[in-house]
């Protein structure tokens, strides 16, 4: 009778610690699934390319869900920055937010351990990288687009905005936008100036000269193809990816790189020092920076690649910043950029928006 009971007392303790493991079991590979998702932080531009050309393809190689977080960089830098706990796995970023937020401590520092094609960076973007303006994704540089039937000349030259010629015809970027510090670079070269030798003085003297000349400035390169098309400029500084949407406005437009160079921003990938799965946001920067998919797109976005393997024919160099472009356009010191910008921004709204 005993040994009945010890043998029946043995199979439900057998029983209640096979349950028991199976919960456990069960509680694991629930929280595995449960982790293998992640928040990416990007910008707005493109939703669906981005989806079909980055989200999907990484999602299948990773069997990871990702739920996007959309808008401007500007925007989504700020949010993080004031609530460095929000739910935010990766971030990609313009240079100058990236800059900084690399300057305040907010995203760990990456590795060829963590993501080994870091690697097959690009000069240029092993230059960003080293100097702590995060992992780069594209690069993109400015130019001018032109109304080649309105203007009546070809514009060869940065020098050529100035002309008088051109009053009341010209659009710029905003000094918010990205390619707002760019623009200051374009007019302290206009004066012959270094800009870090004055801290901007010469450039916004030129500025306050090319007034006349400048309608409106803008906040979103989209805009552009409805003044362009609604005839309200003829000329316009804008960055060469959305040089292709304004150019399907007007078969008339004509986007040049001016001989003496250009200059570079940077869109970069970082992960923040709080995000719950930074082995999967590793994996993604790693994925991001791949020769496939920084050809894939390169082409899908118009992105000037920041993978040196990355080869692309002269069709698919488009008005990238690649090759020739690549090679002519200059760095920017963005930690400079940041540390003079709030002052920038008080003396562009007194001159260029009253």
């Amino acid at each position: 009778m005993k040994k009945s009971l010890l043998a029946v007392s043995a199979v439900a303790l057998l029983a209640l610690t096979a349950c028991g493991n199976s919960d456990v079991n069960v509680k694991k590979e629930s929280s595995k699934k449960a982790d293998n998702t992640m928040v990416v932080s990007t910008f707005g531009l493109s939703e669906d390319i981005v989806k079909k050309d980055i989200i999907n393809p990484f999602e299948k190689e990773s069997s990871t869900k990702v739920t996007l977080d959309l808008g401007n960089s500007s925007d989504r830098f700020t949010k993080l920055k004031n609530n460095k706990k929000a739910d935010i796995d990766i971030i990609e970023l313009a240079q100058a937010n990236s800059t900084e937020g690399n300057t305040s401590d907010m995203f760990e520092k990456l590795t060829e351990k963590e993501v080994p094609n870091l690697a097959d960076l690009t000069d240029g973007a092993k230059e960003v990288f080293d100097n702590g303006g995060g992992v780069p994704i594209a690069v993109n540089s400015i130019g001018i687009i032109y109304d080649k039937e309105k203007v009546g000349k070809e514009i060869k030259s940065w020098d050529d905005l100035w002309d008088p010629a051109l009053k009341g015809k010209i659009s710029v970027p905003d000094i918010s936008t990205t390619a707002g510090p760019l623009m200051l670079y374009v007019a302290s070269e206009h004066a012959k100036t270094e800009i870090t030798s004055d801290k901007g003085k010469a450039a916004f003297a030129e500025m306050e000269k090319l007034k006349p000349n400048v309608v409106k400035t803008y906040t979103k390169s989209s805009d552009l193809a409805n003044m362009f098309q609604a005839g309200e400029i003829e000329v316009a500084v804008v960055a060469d990816f959305a040089v292709d949407i304004i150019k399907s406005s007007s078969e008339s437009l004509e986007y040049m790189v001016p001989a003496s160079g250009t200059y570079a921003n940077y869109n970069t990938v970082n992960v923040p020092k709080e995000a719950k799965n930074k082995e999967l946001a590793y994996d993604f920067v790693n994925f991001r920076i791949s020769e496939e998919n920084q050809k894939t797109k390169a082409l899908s976005l118009n992105e000037g690649p920041t993978n040196k393997k990355v080869t692309l024919s002269k069709e698919e160099q488009g008005n990238k910043t690649y090759g020739e472009v690549a090679e002519r356009a200059k760095m920017v010191d963005f930690n400079f950029v940041n540390e003079n910008l709030a002052a920038w921004l008080d003396e562009w709204n007194k001159i260029m928006n009253q």
